[in-house]
């Protein structure tokens, strides 16, 4: 049988996981209306919170499905599908199976030679690699939120630099990523410039929501304010990659 990365069989095997997934989230829901019914909760506010929850999840849900199409070209759609549907997001995976693809000598975004045997090696290195964070939790997250703990407890000010340098640093992995081409503008090429003017105007984004809520005064804008920049960023790129190559 001829290998294809949309082979039905793989729609169905991300669909029985992604199935699984969405009973836990039912089954826990289920639950969790009972019990406001026992504690006797408003159930009037709980309907509204659950509206405004699923409202809320509609311009993310836009983002992941543009995520799941970035990937396709060179994934397909089942394995993107399953793991932005689980356990994912689009810098990592992107990240990931990039690293995947020029290790085994492929390009990203071109599907053209991928076989049975790369196509589980990718899905190995995109879900071992992310399951990493998963395992650590257990073993080494206790310790070191004691050991901040005991900082912010003996000094706040420090415990408080000590989490701002931890953010900052998981955001340099990101923004290595981001300018890692930028000296191929010295060889006369300029397609390092995209994914650096691609952030660009997704801070743009960001800031202008922040401003729009501050004069506004509308809460809400900050529930869209990372869906939207990061939609319109992705956006921006086709016009940037047309502009720049």
């Amino acid at each position: 049988m001829e290998f294809s990365i949309n082979h039905p069989i793989l729609f169905v095997l991300a669909g029985v996981i992604i199935a699984a997934v969405l009973g836990q989230s039912v089954y826990f829901l289920v639950k969790a209306l009972r019990r406001a019914k026992e504690i006797g909760m408003d159930m009037g506010k709980v309907k509204k919170i659950m509206r405004t929850a699923a409202i809320f999840t509609i311009m993310p849900a836009v983002a992941i499905v543009i995520s799941v199409m970035t990937l396709s070209k060179s994934l397909g759609l089942p394995l993107p599908w399953l793991r932005l549907s689980v356990v994912g997001n689009l810098s990592y995976e992107t990240i990931a199976a990039s690293n995947a693809l020029n290790a085994m000598g492929f390009t990203f975004g071109s599907s053209d030679g991928i076989g049975a045997r790369e196509y589980v090696t990718i899905a190995f290195v995109m879900t071992i690699s992310i399951m990493v964070g998963i395992w650590l939790v257990p073993l080494v997250c206790k310790k070191v939120l004691s050991g901040m703990n005991r900082i912010e407890n003996r000094d706040k000010r420090w415990g408080d630099l000590l989490q701002a340098s931890l953010f900052i640093g998981m955001i340099s992995a990101f923004l290595g990523y981001v300018f890692c081409d930028v000296s191929s503008v010295f060889k006369g090429e300029t397609y390092g410039l995209i994914p650096v003017l691609v952030m660009m105007v997704s801070a743009v984004v960001m800031a202008l929501a922040g401003l729009l809520m501050k004069k506004t005064k509308i809460r809400a804008i900050s529930d869209y304010a990372l869906p939207v920049s990061l939609i319109l960023g992705m956006a921006s790129a086709i016009p940037l990659t047309a502009w720049l190559g």
